[in-house]
């Protein structure tokens, strides 16, 4: 069975929304969404640290992507899930979901400032076109 699994890719146009979703399993805790464009490094979109009862501390998000997407976590379908709206061009890129299970907030920082994840998913296409 697969760790993660990323789902909702697609194409838009500016200003357009897509939602992507990935699965993951009952013992995740810390989940990360990244993209990387052709030509480009892997970069940081946004972290979720699912095991708590503060959603604001528990979420961050890249400067980039402030303002425009939401990530949350939906417990009763095991998915942890990236809203983006207003995109643009520049969020062109394959998507990939990294999971880890952690037991506090703090181990869930560390893992997204050093993106040390143990599980990764293939990724999906989001192009953005002008």
């Amino acid at each position: 069975q697969a760790q993660v699994v990323e789902s909702g890719g697609g194409s838009v146009q500016a200003g357009g929304s897509l939602t992507l979703s990935c699965q993951v399993l009952a013992d995740t805790t810390c989940v990360g969404w990244f993209r990387q464009a052709p030509g480009k490094e892997r970069e940081k979109v946004a972290r979720i640290y699912t095991y708590t009862y503060l959603p604001t501390s528990a979420r961050a998000y890249a400067d980039s992507v402030e303002g425009r997407f939401t990530i949350s976590h939906d417990n009763a379908k095991g998915t942890v899930d990236l809203l983006m709206t207003n995109l643009q061009p520049e969020d062109t890129g394959k998507y990939y979901c990294a999971a880890k299970a952690v037991s506090q907030i703090g181990l869930c920082v560390i893992a997204w400032s050093r993106i040390d994840f143990p599980h990764w998913g293939p990724g999906t296409q989001v192009t953005v076109s002008s």
